[in-house]
């Protein structure tokens, strides 16, 4: 028998197998099959993995500059010196036009993007979608019509604990490089990264440059992207998470229909984890599944009958273990239809249909606060159902929210943070743009602000 066939035949049994098919999982049965090679599967995959550069030019500042009894005496207060600040990371090929996804951190600010294949050719790229919430992004190769080789999407549902995976990417930007290993574990969900905290655990050596770069399984298809290490050394010590397949197709998916941000169900309502004390009161026999802790009104969440203090079990048949859990499970679920859930109320079980739609966005009135006060720079809009959704927020809490926040804007040298709720100024309520646009013209000698960062209420006094 080739060699090769039964190399393919024993990885399809180990790696994709179905419940069914479970059994077929074992140990290599002879030194023939442990000498067998990882090659034809890493010559399929090799071409279609990617090297990221990303780039941005910085104001090289000197800080004494920013004292102006220094600038007063010495001078210095012309243009600084730029500086270029470079990063590398790694993506994936997933559509023959010349789209690549990689990590949103990898090109976060980038002013130019370069992608180099494995060939060595290199292409400017554009960034077409940005998803900070996942940690992804999109980019499309410039000024081609060539076909270039993609990895198709496996089901990342399908993956087991113990299933073999490569990693493929360029770590320490020393070139392409394939490191393998199992998946040590699935459903991450206390990594702390991302919004969507689901992520594959494995041990194949991931490094830093391996970001954006592809897990595959023993087919030869993308299982998930690499995103994190967990390291005290800054290398690899085993422990490395991927996002799941199924979430970059989602991401992917938006970026292939044009749109500019990622278009995703909307629950309206907020859940909280359940802890033993909630679990004893709650009667259950361990902690689990997602808490109600509110619900919007006239979100889906509402209109599906969704109630306070409801327990959601169960999605579409997938077990929750805690809301991080069911906001993966709710965020990969096609729009159009409807996602069928369970809940415990009361000690009974309860089965519900939420309809699967975005949120409204109507009324952002985004703006950019460009009159000389606190809030200059500071690009604001008004809280939607979309941007609550979006930043996790309370969207019962009223005022206007920092969306974007330049690093060197008046507003970032304050303090302010992206996700800062202005609720009021000088003891005006703000209820929309408008009235912070207007109040930022005043330019009064004291701003007493009043905001929410994190649920906390905070209150700010700034001389003018």
């Amino acid at each position: 028998m080739n060699p090769i066939r039964t190399f393919t035949v024993l990885c399809l049994s180990l790696a994709f197998a179905t419940p069914l098919a479970a059994q077929e999982r074992r140990l290599p049965s002879s030194q023939a099959e442990i000498r067998l090679s990882y090659a034809p599967i890493v010559q399929h995959v090799q071409p279609a993995v990617v090297n990221v550069y990303a780039a941005k030019v910085v104001q090289n500042r000197n800080p004494l500059l920013e004292d102006p009894i220094f600038r007063r005496f010495f001078g210095g207060g012309g243009p600084q010196p730029e500086q270029i600040q470079r990063s590398l990371g790694s993506g994936v090929m997933v559509d023959a036009s010349g789209l690549v996804v990689t990590n949103n951190h990898v090109i976060e600010g980038a002013d130019q993007v370069k992608v180099a294949l494995a060939d060595k050719r290199e292409f400017e790229a554009e960034i077409v979608l940005k998803d900070s919430r996942t940690d992804l992004a999109v980019l499309r190769l410039k000024d081609t019509k060539e076909k270039f080789p993609t990895l198709d999407f496996a089901n990342s549902d399908d993956l087991m604990v113990g299933d073999l995976v490569l990693a493929v990417g360029n770590p320490f930007g020393v070139g392409q490089t394939v490191t393998h290993g199992i998946v040590s574990a699935l459903a991450r969900t206390q990594v702390g990264i991302t919004d969507y905290q689901f992520f594959i655990q494995t041990d194949a050596a991931i490094n830093p440059g391996n970001s954006g770069g592809a897990l595959v399984d023993m087919t030869g298809k993308l299982v998930g992207i690499n995103t994190a290490i967990f390291s005290r050394s800054g290398g690899s010590q085993g422990i490395g998470f991927a996002i799941p397949a199924n979430m970059v197709r989602v991401v992917v998916a938006s970026a292939k229909s044009g749109g500019k941000a990622v278009k995703r169900p909307w629950l309206g309502a907020r859940l909280q984890a359940v802890t033993p004390e909630i679990a004893e009161t709650l009667g259950l026999k361990r902690p689990g599944g997602a808490l109600v802790a509110s619900v919007t009104k006239g979100s889906p969440a509402e209109r599906s009958g969704l109630k306070l203090s409801d327990l959601i079990v169960s999605i579409d048949g997938f077990a929750i273990d805690d809301p991080n859990a069911f906001d993966y499970r709710f965020a990969t679920r096609p729009l159009g239809g409807a996602a069928q859930i369970e809940v415990q109320r009361n000690g009974k079980p309860v089965k519900l249909s939420i309809p699967l739609e975005t949120a409204p966005d109507s009324g952002r009135d985004e703006l950019v606060i460009s009159s000389r006060s606190p809030f200059q720079g500071a690009k604001i809009a008004n809280i939607s159902p979309a941007i609550a959704d979006e930043m996790r927020l309370d969207p019962s809490v009223e005022g206007v929210v920092v969306t974007e926040l330049p690093d060197d804007s008046t507003a970032a040298n304050v303090g302010f943070q992206k996700g800062d709720i202005i609720v009021a100024v000088n003891n005006t309520r703000i209820a929309k743009t408008s009235d912070l646009e207007r109040i930022a013209g005043q330019s009064p000698r004291l701003w007493r602000i009043m905001l929410v960062r994190g649920g906390q209420q905070i209150q700010v006094t700034l001389g003018g």
